[in-house]
């Protein structure tokens, strides 16, 4: 005879089954909602953006019009701030991790003098803020000649990227068996074939997450943009605050700028999603 079960167990099952689906399919769904607000709105005339809500589109259809883009690509500064955005974002992307899978790899594996003091110093630079340093090192770059330019933006973001992509990478590179690396030592195979023949393969979830996370922080980054770029280095995120700023009623150009900069990352993310879970549950169970 099946034992009774009691409220709180029924509760849980209950909550377990479709009631939690409908539930997280609702959530979402309004998590949806600004996104869908604001491309409807890119899709809509300035008088007709005005005169009613976005929502308006789905009585009145005939709204519909891509003349917004259309202007958007007449936008000089809206044109040249994204490719700018694509300039800073991609190398600081690819630098971070090329140079924090090396790092991570040599804290995890390689033998040298003061190694774990130094991975503890690399630890210890994940608790600075980033707002600690904007006044030193726009200083420096001042000095060096390349504030304002599409490499000081660049160099900031590796240089605060690393820390984070070394403590990540080490600890997913620790986990690898030493025995995998010991028998391809005794095959013969050096330190940098190692790495790229054997660590990088068995690394691609981590590195693949990483990589996610160092691409959204900088794409959508407005603080050191803001900061570090002048009027021909800016990003698509400081190019739309400033048109904001000068011209408060361009809705025609703003809202497809917005959109365009919130689906590239979102792209980004649904194309490497399975590899960015994989990345993030390494080392949860063994």
């Amino acid at each position: 005879m099946k034992a009774k079960q009691s409220l709180g167990s029924r509760l849980v099952e209950a909550v377990g089954g479709g009631v939690l689906r409908v539930f997280l399919i609702v959530v979402g769904l309004f998590w949806l909602v600004p996104t869908i607000g604001l491309l409807l709105s890119s899709l809509r005339a300035p008088e007709d953006i005005s005169a009613s809500g976005w929502w308006k589109v789905f009585s009145e259809p005939s709204q519909i019009t891509f003349d917004s883009y259309a202007k958007l690509l007449e936008n000089d500064d809206i044109t040249s701030s994204l490719l700018n955005t694509v300039w800073i974002t991609v190398p600081a992307t690819l630098l971070v991790v090329i140079i924090g899978s090396l790092a991570g790899y040599a804290f995890a594996w390689m033998e040298f003098p003061g190694r774990d003091w130094w991975f503890l110093g690399v630890v210890g630079l994940l608790v600075v803020p980033v707002q600690v340093a904007l006044i030193p090192i726009a200083e420096l770059f001042g000095a060096l000649g390349i504030f304002g330019s599409v490499l000081g933006v660049v160099l900031f973001h590796v240089g605060f990227g690393l820390p984070f992509a070394v403590f990540l990478l080490r600890n997913f590179f620790a986990e690898i068996p030493r025995e995998l690396l010991e028998a391809a030592r005794l095959d013969g195979a050096g330190e940098l074939r190692l790495f790229f023949r054997v660590v990088m393969p068995l690394g691609g979830p981590a590195i693949a997450a990483l990589g996610i996370f160092q691409f959204l922080w900088v794409w959508n980054d407005m603080l050191v943009a803001l900061i570090f770029s002048d009027s021909g280095s800016q990003p698509i995120t400081v190019a739309l605050q400033t048109q904001v700023r000068q011209f408060g009623n361009n809705i025609d150009v703003l809202a497809p700028g917005a959109f365009i900069s919130m689906v590239v990352p979102l792209a980004v993310f649904f194309a490497f999603q399975r590899q960015f879970v994989s990345g993030v549950m390494a080392g949860a169970v063994k």
